[in-house]
């Protein structure tokens, strides 16, 4: 790990109080073929930090791998590219420009709250789950 940030893992970063990603990440684990993501909420001092590090403007999904840091479209793509099943193909809308992604991506983002409602609090992990959070 460095930084907090596994180095044999892809992070990623996500809005604790929002529905829709929480959901997400429910989604993302259970389908998590080799056990390859780990995760940290954008409101979690990790994420604070890795926000400030890397100039992260968004509130949404970010994934960062290898260095590297994905946000919006490409960051839900990416991660899409490693899960089991039909969401890998997924992947395959990265052909598009990256603008016409983020647009369809923005707008959802936009209406999440509106759509799929907000917690008042950070979805906490069940304890069989709690070795895939960091901080």
């Amino acid at each position: 790990m460095t930084n907090g940030i596994p180095t044999d893992h892809g992070l990623i970063l996500f809005d604790g109080v929002c529905n829709l990603c929480s959901n997400s990440v429910q989604l993302i684990i259970k389908n998590d073929r080799k056990d390859y993501f780990r995760f940290a909420s954008l409101q979690s001092d990790l994420g604070v930090a890795l926000k400030k590090q890397y100039n992260i403007t968004t509130d949404s999904i970010v994934l960062v791998e290898d260095g590297k840091v994905y946000t919006q479209s490409s960051a839900a793509l990416m991660i899409a590219r490693r899960l089991k099943g039909a969401y890998s193909l997924l992947y395959g809308f990265m052909i598009l420009p990256r603008m016409i992604r983020n647009t369809v991506y923005a707008w959802i983002a936009r209406n999440r709250y509106r759509w799929f409602g907000k917690k008042e609090a950070c979805w906490i992990p069940t304890p069989e789950l709690k070795n895939k959070f960091i901080a």
